[in-house]
């Protein structure tokens, strides 16, 4: 191994949080620098009117892969394009989570985001007309149905919301 490669000990990944809109730029300069990276595309139709527009975006928005030299790391902040980098706790689970999505985004089998819900998980409703009312998941095996509290009366509703119109509190 010469002085100019670094031992893959030296390498690690981080999960890079984008600023606004920035994912493929920020990949565009990962790869400029020949680090190791992954940025997550996938194909979207938009139907306006009387036409259809195809175009490839970030399946997860805000956020790049990449492999770097530790030493190395002030490199990705150089264009202004990076909020910040956290680096991997648990390579190992990361790299296998890593392989499923690429291969599920090479599948070319149609594929959505949905946030993590588990029972008890708080959430915002991000659509539809309950937008802004928080609530929590009731049963996990169905997330499509949250909680709201009436706390006054110690009792709650039942709502059934779907799932892509909420969004897990921290």
């Amino acid at each position: 191994m010469t002085a100019a490669t670094p031992a893959p000990a030296d390498l690690v990944w981080f999960v890079c949080h984008t600023k606004p809109r920035c994912e493929k730029k920020l990949a565009a300069l990962m790869a400029a620098e020949r680090f190791e990276h992954y940025l997550a595309l996938v194909q979207s139709i938009r139907r306006y009117r009387q036409q259809t527009k195809r175009f490839t975006k970030p399946l997860f928005p805000g956020y790049v892969f990449a492999r770097v030299p530790f030493e190395k790391k002030a490199r990705i902040y150089q264009q202004d394009l990076l909020a910040r980098a956290i680096p991997v706790e648990d390579e190992a689970t990361f790299l296998r989570q890593l392989g499923d999505v690429k291969a599920i985004v090479e599948s070319g089998f149609e594929l959505s985001l949905l946030p993590l819900l588990t029972k008890g998980r708080r959430v915002k409703v991000t659509g539809g007309p309950l937008h802004g009312l928080e609530g929590y998941v009731d049963d996990p095996k169905n997330p499509a149905g949250i909680v709201i509290s009436v706390d006054v009366l110690r009792q709650g509703l039942l709502v059934r919301v779907p799932v892509e119109n909420l969004e897990a509190l921290p």
